[in-house]
């Protein structure tokens, strides 16, 4: 459930019409609503209550700083890829003991910031990771905690972009040379076994992957206490997804429902990690319609938002709802609605059926609030969007909108080139 409805026409998120929005900072525009977000996390909280647990928000679903301020205080983490996530999730004030570090690919200089930090752990992804992150931790004279990213070779049924726990896949190490890997974490002088992790894809729509999955990691781990090893962690990823058209993904309560039975009695902490169940449905991005085009056998909406806005479209073929800002009667048109990029691929709709446009007309894009700015970018020098978070009837700038002159910050022309 989300807060974005129409009242008398026109399309609110919460309580503050959204035309108003786009009269004061202007389109493209990233919108949240605050109602949603916590609603989101209030729902994964109540559903795993009965156990210990800590939810690391997936940073790479949504990084700026005013949503990752709101999971801290709401007492979340984070799941993170990058130092550069590591430097926001502690500069908005979650705790270095709910930050859970993922990736296949974390630089030497990552794992010093992370170890000289004291983060709850890393989930590591391969055996040269592991002997980098014991011979650093020994140079820095600390031990690091880790957990092994265990594939268990599960199919998630989702895009094969993002479906990350079959064997083909580059992420975790094959379930069936787990225990090999465990018994060479624990000779290594600098390495603490605290966790097991498993992470099998995202926009996952049913309950079945994860009971899988977990049951899978379960036999291992009482392989694991077999040999003496006694985990604190168990980290079941995150991947719940979220309704763009038609989908019915299960609540987290349905997910707690079918997992909590084989959790009980672990005496062990679960880490969750949400991203797109959390801030998917939280976020829309605006957008202003420039002008119409009749094609051979189509017509154009041309919007001012494209795909260095709204990657999701062009990268994953993916179905955003799309609706207007202000309902009108006019005739149904089935139309391609594309951006100014200046791409075949720029397109955040083909073939929809929607209410003819005029010039000037703002539409919705819904869904937005995962993945969106987040994997937004300056292609063709265009400034990336603003950003506005919607707390009931006020609504606060989260991020300003980039200008001409932030395209060119760090750049530099050498001197040669001048004479």
């Amino acid at each position: 459930m989300h807060y974005f409805r129409y009242l008398k026409g026109e399309l609110y998120a919460e309580d503050v019409p959204v035309r108003s929005l786009i009269e004061e900072y202007g389109t493209p525009l990233y919108v949240y609503s605050h109602k949603t977000l916590t609603r989101h996390l209030k729902a994964y909280n109540d559903a795993f209550m009965e156990i210990p647990h800590i939810i690391c928000f997936a940073m790479k679903a949504n990084s700026n700083s005013a949503i990752l301020r709101l999971i801290a205080n709401h007492g979340g983490g984070a799941d993170i890829v990058s130092g550069g996530e590591l430097y926001r999730a502690l500069r908005v004030g979650i705790p270095p003991e709910k930050i859970v570090y993922a990736g296949v690919g974390k630089t030497d200089d990552e794992i010093r910031y992370a170890l000289s930090k004291r983060i709850l752990m890393f989930n590591v992804e391969s055996e040269q990771e592991l002997e980098r992150i014991n011979d650093i931790a020994g140079q820095m004279n600390v031990i690091a905690p880790i957990a092994l990213r265990i594939n268990p070779d599960i199919d998630p049924e989702t895009h094969p972009y993002i479906s990350t726990g079959l064997r083909m896949h580059k992420f975790g190490i094959p379930i069936e040379n787990a225990l090999e890997y465990y018994r060479l974490a624990r000779g290594l002088e600098n390495i603490e076994l605290i966790g097991v992790h498993k992470h099998i894809g995202s926009q996952i729509t049913k309950v079945t992957p994860f009971v899988d999955a977990l049951q899978r990691i379960l036999v291992l781990i009482e392989s694991l206490k077999a040999e003496g090893i006694n985990l604190r962690y168990l980290d079941i990823g995150g991947g719940l997804g979220i309704q763009y058209k038609n989908e019915s993904p299960p609540h987290p309560k349905e997910l707690a429902q079918k997992l909590l039975p084989l959790l009980k009695g672990l005496d062990i902490t679960i880490v969750m990690e949400p991203g797109r169940s959390i801030a998917g449905n939280a976020g829309i991005l605006l957008t202003r319609v420039l002008y119409l085009k009749k094609g051979e056998d189509r017509e154009f909406v041309i919007v001012d938002a494209g795909m260095n806005d709204l990657m999701r479209p062009t990268l994953y073929d993916a179905y955003h709802h799309i609706v207007p800002v202000r309902k009108n009667r006019r005739k149904l048109i089935t139309a391609d609605i594309v951006g100014p990029v200046c791409e075949s691929g720029d397109f955040l709709a083909r073939e929809r059926e929607i209410n003819t446009v005029e010039h000037g007309d703002c539409l919705a894009v819904m869904s937005a609030g995962a993945y969106g700015f987040s994997m937004s970018s300056n292609y063709n020098s265009r400034p990336r969007p603003a950003e506005v978070l919607v707390k009931d009837g006020e609504h606060y700038i989260i991020r300003k909108r980039e200008t001409y002159r932030d395209l060119v910050r760090g750049e530099m022309i050498p001197d040669f080139l001048d004479k």
